[in-house]
């Protein structure tokens, strides 16, 4: 890639880490304080704040810093945004959720093989764009970067999917947003929550009423942080055990046995899984998890908003733009129309595609936004298992497309 001068440089380690946690910061602040903000989640705050200083030359597109974040950041919230993911608990209480979610997922995959054999010929490595794509419009941000690190992608091939990736995820996102104004889809749908919400109107911002603070001490932030940390150590460890004895160049049935265990996202996703699945009441009783796990994506959020310069993007992106589209547009249409055949409400669908395309932080952000409070916490279960199923649909994905050509 070609290399930029900018204001601030890649080395500037601390002005770099001031930045990416202070523009998380500030976006959060935004969100909560403004209805504007809270309307447009911050999680969008973020990536369009590094994607303006990124452009203008003020911050780095590459760095160290930003390395660490990928490295050591992610794996870290993904944990955390777990520990509330109780396979039981969620079936039990969020069913009818996670029926439209997955059926949103269906269209994510469908749209990825369209694209696919629509586009296989335009897109160098369009198998490696394909797996983090999916991965990303599966679950969100945290499965890109794990589909990215999974396939080890050319880092101007992250960047020019980076851009659109988050140019069409931005552009989605307002279109859920107008949706619920549009008479047409509200006489075809239920919306038993937009109902209820114009009876109740109020003008508070439900983003600062929903992350109010909360019941929490240092015994919980103590227990959350050193759990994170060591389901990642083990998970990574185990990971590379697993790649280490399985040989690379093994027989179809190892290969895959030696792609699920001896990958570090997947080993990392399913572990903690099956650990807050047997011991529920252990994770249950940790306090401000979700909050921290939550903060960690959001500093995550601004580094996938440092795009490639505006040329490169110009030059790179506008076929992967269309693939991207491709991809988005089928989930639309499997999720709206299926919705529509299985009677879900406006709302189940609009946030369970929301969850599929941003991640379940963006998702929750509109319910909180729109006021459907009642779904807010079933939609951030549902969605976190978007980081699981994510990853293997990705990975899937990548290696069927990668046969192929």
């Amino acid at each position: 890639m070609e290399e930029v001068n900018s204001l601030i440089s890649p080395d500037q380690t601390w002005v770099l880490w001031a930045f990416l946690v202070g523009w998380a910061a500030v976006s959060i602040v935004l969100e909560q304080k403004f209805s504007w903000a809270s309307k447009l989640s911050g999680a969008i705050i973020a990536l369009v704040g590094a994607m303006l200083l990124a452009n203008l030359q003020i911050i780095p597109v590459a760095s160290p810093v930003y390395d660490a974040v990928w490295s050591y950041v992610v794996p870290l919230s993904i944990p955390l945004l777990l520990f509330q993911s109780n396979i039981v608990k969620i079936w039990r209480e969020s069913g009818r959720l996670l029926g439209i979610f997955l059926i949103s997922s269906i269209g994510t995959v469908a749209g990825a093989i369209i694209g696919f054999f629509l586009l296989r010929s335009f897109i160098p490595q369009i198998d490696l764009v394909a797996a983090m794509l999916t991965g990303s419009y599966t679950g969100g941000g945290v499965n890109f970067a794990a589909m990215s690190a999974r396939f080890e992608v050319p880092e101007g091939l992250i960047s020019s999917t980076v851009v659109a990736d988050n140019l069409l995820m931005a552009l989605y996102f307002l279109v859920l947003i107008s949706i619920p104004a549009i008479n047409f889809f509200r006489t075809k749908y239920g919306t038993p929550h937009i109902d209820e919400r114009e009876e109740n109107a109020g003008g508070e911002n439900e983003a600062a009423s929903y992350w109010q603070r909360k019941d929490i001490a240092l015994r919980d932030i103590a227990l959350a942080v050193g759990t994170s940390f060591v389901i990642v150590a083990i998970s990574f460890t185990a990971a590379e055990f697993f790649r280490n004895i399985i040989p690379e160049d093994a027989n179809v049935f190892l290969s895959i046995v030696r792609g699920v265990i001896g990958d570090d996202y997947l080993m990392l996703t399913t572990l903690t899984l099956l650990l807050v699945t047997l011991v529920p009441k252990y994770f249950e009783s940790i306090n401000g998890a979700q909050e921290i796990g939550t903060f960690l994506i959001y500093i995550f959020f601004v580094v996938i908003g440092v795009p490639a310069s505006i040329p490169l993007i110009i030059q790179n992106a506008p076929i992967i733009l269309v693939f991207a589209a491709i991809m988005v547009f089928i989930n639309m249409i499997i999720s709206f129309g299926a919705g529509k055949l299985f009677k879900f409400n406006l709302e189940e669908i609009i946030l369970a595609s929301n969850a599929n395309i941003g991640g379940p932080t963006t998702a929750a952000a509109m319910a909180i936004s729109r006021g459907w409070v009642k779904l807010v916490g079933p939609i951030l279960i549902i969605g976190t298992l978007g980081y699981i199923i994510g990853n293997y649909l990705g990975t899937m994905i990548g290696l069927w497309f990668g046969s192929m050509l």
